[in-house]
């Protein structure tokens, strides 16, 4: 890279992480590109409620200089379970909010418009899809995109989820399944069209919990209500049953029998719900994930180190993305400040990986047998 030319740095893919770093970024006058296949910012659902921690998520949105912005959107009083016997549907325990509202929930979506809106007019490239990552000779590297073309930077970040198009360029390694999936439906206008289920959730979130599967359901914003029951079963569960997952009732039908021995209000629950269901069967990458350094290119969140969604995964690659953004502000050269955050991050990750899998299998204990 020549001394004088301003560095060219993209990050692929436009979920918290790369948002975190390309704010950062910018807020030390650093320019920056997002590439992002998606269409624009509202091609899907972003999914749930979030808790951002105070020395992970919160710290990230500080160093972007959004904390204030993000309290004004967040739920302190979401910060709270509830656990319901999965026989009888009595309340066994319930846990918080903390007194000092450390870990306040907000929407997926909410916090992604947050940073969206924080960054220069036009950062975000929609609809520019990243097929492969190649390094180059000279230290940078070159994108190829959906469309064929190909662009060259001296740094690509990949943040680009869990099946990521970056990550070959750095490892070979690939998701797995966990054994365990999610299926997710969703209630609208909960505290007029669903009291008895608003209740139950209160103003936080509701588990469940029983061997080999377990119920989650979490409020979110505009009185919808969040519902996962995960199952440890095969990832083609549903075929080798023989359900139609586009067919609600029919996957109404199977959960009823998997939950037989459940009170008939927690059944019902799964009967009622105004959103069909998504099957989200549960991936993680090695732990420990890591990878020999290679110039030009690094990864954050998921494509560095996809663990099980128990709470971690969020915050971790909001805190990578600003760690990154602020290794290449420091005046380090950029295969120094890559080098820098990588020695950070990589056994943090691994660390991270480990509580979440025994959070994963806390949360959704094994069947006797």
């Amino acid at each position: 890279m020549h001394p004088a030319r301003t560095p060219r740095i993209a990050v692929v893919g436009a979920g918290l992480g790369g948002l975190t770093c390309a704010r950062v970024l910018q807020r030390h006058g650093h320019p920056v590109t997002v590439l992002e296949r998606e269409a624009s910012a509202d091609t899907r659902p972003q999914g749930g409620s979030l808790d951002m921690h105070a020395d992970t998520g919160q710290a990230a949105l500080r160093s972007a200089g959004l904390l204030d912005r993000f309290h004004d959107l967040a739920r302190p009083e979401g910060d709270e379970w509830r656990v319901l016997d999965p026989a009888t549907g009595a309340l066994v325990a319930r846990h918080g909010p903390t007194p000092d509202g450390g870990r306040p929930e907000i929407d997926r979506g909410q916090l992604r418009g947050l940073l969206l809106d924080s960054l220069a007019e036009g950062t975000v490239r929609w609809g520019r899809a990243v097929r492969a990552v190649t390094p180059l000779p000279d230290g940078s590297c070159r994108l190829l995109l959906g469309d064929g073309s190909t662009e060259d930077f001296d740094l690509v970040v990949g943040a680009d989820g869990a099946w990521s198009r970056v990550r070959p360029a750095l490892s070979s390694a690939v998701p797995r399944y966990t054994g365990v999936t999610f299926l997710e439906t969703g209630f609208d206008d909960c505290d007029t069209r669903h009291p008895g289920l608003a209740r139950l959730v209160g103003n936080g979130s509701l588990l469940v919990k029983g061997a080999g599967r377990s119920l989650v359901a979490q409020r979110n914003s505009n009185g919808h209500i969040r519902a996962y029951l995960a199952l440890r079963a095969p990832e083609d569960w549903h075929r080798t049953g023989g359900v139609d997952l586009a067919d609600r009732q029919a996957v109404r039908d199977r959960l009823a029998t998997l939950l037989d021995d459940w009170a008939e209000s927690l059944r019902d629950l799964l009967r009622t719900s105004d959103h069909g269901f998504v099957n989200r069967p549960l991936h993680v990458l090695p732990a420990p994930h890591g990878w020999e350094h290679v110039p030009g290119v690094t990864l954050l969140g998921d494509a560095a180190h996809l663990m099980p969604p128990v709470g971690l995964g969020a915050n971790l690659a909001m805190l990578d993305g600003a760690d990154l953004a602020h290794a290449l502000v420091s005046g380090a050269g950029i295969g120094e400040a890559v080098r820098a955050y990588e020695r950070t991050m990589l056994p943090r990750s691994a660390e991270a990986a480990t509580g979440s899998a025994q959070g994963l299998d806390h949360l959704v204990p094994a069947a006797a047998g």
